[in-house]
């Protein structure tokens, strides 16, 4: 990012910049490692509020040619506020590097948490309560025209109560006019539409919320195979194969969200109301505030 015009916000004082905001945080412990920078846990000094603090470096932006990208993920998920999503509170930068602040998800990443997990899968009622959450989230994003298209369990944190949060919008758009062309994503999580080079919009979150479901249950995702090509040819011919100990409702829902029409797949509203969801799913944080 160039020189422009840095902002930062403590938070909830988005649009303030402190004097001096690199002071203004006290990096405690480095959190994480990341392809183009790190992430620390940091004290914001006035509140003593525990953050995220991500840093990327300039140099390393521009040698993967993802400025662009960056900006518009600062742009997109600053301006979001639901409990299932991660906070952006606000950035600065100096010469060479970028800091983000986000809220900190002390829980860590659910790849790690579902990897840890007997089989690698997590149980029924877990699943659901994590689906339905991502659910609650997007239908929160698509209602700001904001497709996500890289939902993946390493985009995935927990929060301090186990509550999920998308905590990555790097390939996310704002798509008013609700249809793209743009190949992006991660190979066992794209819709058939984007492998065909079609055109695509919101319904391919769908699409990606099934894959998870499917890949929360057994611990592997639907189409994974060795060869990247006959990962696209199974996700062409939407060819899935269900193991034994998928329950029928889960099959069903699975079956709902992974076909190969955008618009044919089941709705975010759907998903909420489907037998397993309500079956098994706890309440999410999105459902106690809207009954608070």
């Amino acid at each position: 990012m160039g020189p422009g015009d840095p902002r930062a916000a403590a938070p909830g004082k988005e649009n303030r910049a402190p004097a001096s905001t690199a002071a203004a945080a006290a990096a405690a412990a480095a959190a994480g490692r990341g392809k183009f920078g790190n992430v620390y846990l940091a004290r914001e000094k006035a509140s003593c509020y525990i953050v995220a603090l991500k840093v990327l470096y300039k140099a390393q932006l521009c040698k993967g040619n993802v400025e662009h990208q960056l900006r518009r993920e600062i742009e997109i998920q600053s301006h979001l506020r639901h409990p299932n999503i991660l906070r952006l509170f606000g950035y600065f930068h100096d010469a060479n590097r970028v800091f983000l602040i986000l809220e900190y998800a002390a829980r860590g990443e659910l790849y790690k948490e579902l990897h840890r997990q007997p089989g690698s899968r997590f149980p029924e009622d877990r699943s659901a309560t994590y689906i339905a959450s991502l659910a609650h989230a997007l239908a929160y994003c698509h209602s700001k025209s904001v497709i996500h298209r890289d939902l993946k369990p390493e985009n995935l944190l927990l929060g301090l109560r186990g509550e999920l949060k998308i905590a990555d919008f790097g390939w996310s758009v704002h798509s008013p006019a609700n249809r793209r062309h743009t190949l992006c994503g991660t190979p066992d999580y794209l819709p058939p539409e984007m492998i065909e080079g079609r055109e695509h919009d919101h319904t391919l979150d769908l699409w990606s919320l099934g894959v998870l479901t499917y890949e929360f249950l057994c611990g592997v995702p639907p189409f994974d195979c060795e060869e990247l090509s006959d990962t696209y040819r199974r996700i062409r011919k939407v060819q899935v194969t269900y193991p034994p100990h998928l329950s029928e409702d889960a099959v069903d829902l699975i079956r709902r969200l992974l076909v190969k029409e955008g618009k044919a797949r089941l709705p975010l509203a759907g998903v909420l109301r489907h037998p397993w969801i309500v079956k098994h799913a706890g309440p999410t944080l999105a459902t106690q505030r809207s009954l608070g």
